[in-house]
C-alpha cells in the first residue's frame, strides 16, 4: 500500500515529472508500456497486435486539459485516428477520457467534442470507450455517458467501471439494464476507504462478483485484468455455465503480462490490448507502476542492467 501511494503521489508531482521526462532512459523504458508518441507509432503497434490475433483499443494520452483549444485538438486527433483505423482495416477502436475533451472547462464543450468523435465512429463502424478517471469524476462521467448513450442514441459508446468502488455494483446493474458495453477493471487511482475497498482481497472479490453479473446478463463485457487467479476463475465459470467465448473479451494493457496474453490467444479467447500513445506518458506510467509492483520491478531490473 505504501508503494502504491508513493507512485500515485509521484504521478501528480510536477517537479518530479519535469525531472523524469527529460531523462532519455526513462523515455526508453516507457516504450515498454506506451506504443510511442505519434499516431503512426500507435497504428503500427495496433497492426502488429492484430497480426498476433489480438484486437486493440488506442488511447491518446493527456487528461485535464486547460483550454478549449487543447480539447478541440484532442478531438481532432481522435477523429483522425478513427479514419486511419478504417483506412488501414485494423481490428481496433479507441478509448478516451472526458477531461481530455474539456470536461473540466465546460460540460457543453465536452459533450460537443464527444459527439464529434462518436459521429466519426458511427461513420466508420467503430466503437468508443469512455475511460473512468478518479472518483471526483465518476458521477459526472456516468451522467454524460448515459446522456450520450440513451438520450442522443449513441449505441457505439461504452463505459468503464472499477471494482474498487463500492458504488460499482449498482452502476453495473444500471449498465446491464441499458444493454450497454462495460469494461470492468480494478481501478488505478488513489481513493479513500469511505468510497473504495482498501484491501486487495475485497477489490478482487468484488471484481469477480461484477464479472459474474456481466458474463451472465451483460452486453459483450470486457474483463480488464492481468490477475491469473481471476482469469482462471473466468475460464472455469464460462465453461461451467456454457457461456460462449464470443460473448465477452479479456482486456490487458500494452506491454504487461505478455505471457498471459499469448496463453489466452492460444486457448482461443478473445483479447483486446489497450494501447496508449502520446507525449503525456508520465502520469499513465506512474499509475501502472502503482497498480502492479511487478511493473516497477521490471524498470528497476532494466536500470540495473543499464
Amino acid at each position: 500500500m505504501l508503494l502504491r501511494n508513493t507512485m500515485l503521489w509521484l504521478a501528480g508531482n510536477d517537479l518530479v515529472k519535469r525531472t523524469i521526462v527529460r531523462t532519455p532512459l526513462s523515455r526508453a523504458l516507457a516504450r515498454r508500456f506506451v506504443a510511442g508518441e505519434t499516431r503512426e507509432d500507435a497504428l503500427a503497434a495496433a497492426r502488429t497486435l492484430n497480426q498476433g490475433g489480438a484486437s486493440v483499443s488506442l488511447d491518446y494520452l493527456g487528461e485535464n486539459v486547460h483550454s478549449a483549444a487543447e480539447a478541440e485538438a484532442t478531438t481532432r486527433t481522435y477523429c483522425d485516428l478513427l479514419h486511419r483505423i478504417a483506412e488501414h482495416g485494423l481490428n481496433c477502436n479507441v478509448s478516451l477520457k472526458l477531461t481530455a475533451l474539456g470536461l473540466d472547462i465546460q460540460r457543453e464543450l465536452c459533450v460537443r467534442n464527444m459527439r464529434q468523435v462518436l459521429d466519426v465512429a458511427r461513420q466508420t463502424n467503430s466503437f468508443v470507450r469512455i475511460d473512468m478517471e478518479g472518483s471526483d469524476y465518476t458521477q459526472l462521467t456516468l451522467d454524460l455517458w448515459e446522456e450520450l448513450f440513451r438520450d442522443h442514441g449513441y449505441q457505439n459508446v461504452g463505459i468503464v467501471l472499477q471494482s474498487y468502488l463500492y458504488r460499482s455494483a449498482a452502476d453495473t446493474e444500471r449498465a446491464i439494464q441499458l444493454r450497454a458495453r462495460v469494461r470492468l477493471c480494478k481501478g488505478a487511482y488513489k481513493e479513500g476507504r469511505e468510497i473504495a475497498y482498501p484491501n486487495k482481497v475485497d477489490v478482487d472479490r468484488n471484481f469477480v462478483a461484477l464479472a459474474r453479473r456481466l458474463l451472465c446478463d451483460g452486453n459483450y463485457p470486457g474483463l480488464a485484468t492481468h490477475d491469473p487467479a481471476i482469469i482462471a476463475w473466468t475460464k472455469r465459470f464460462v465453461t461451467e455455465h456454457g457461456i460462449d467465448r464470443s460473448s465477452f473479451e479479456f482486456q490487458m494493457l500494452y506491454g504487461i503480462r505478455r505471457d498471459l496474453q499469448r496463453e489466452l490467444l492460444a486457448d482461443g479467447y478473445r483479447l483486446r490490448i489497450y494501447v496508449p500513445f502520446g507525449e503525456a506518458w508520465y502520469p499513465y506510467l506512474m499509475r501502472r507502476m502503482a497498480e502492479r509492483p511487478a511493473n516497477l520491478l521490471f524498470i528497476l531490473r532494466s536500470l540495473r542492467h543499464g
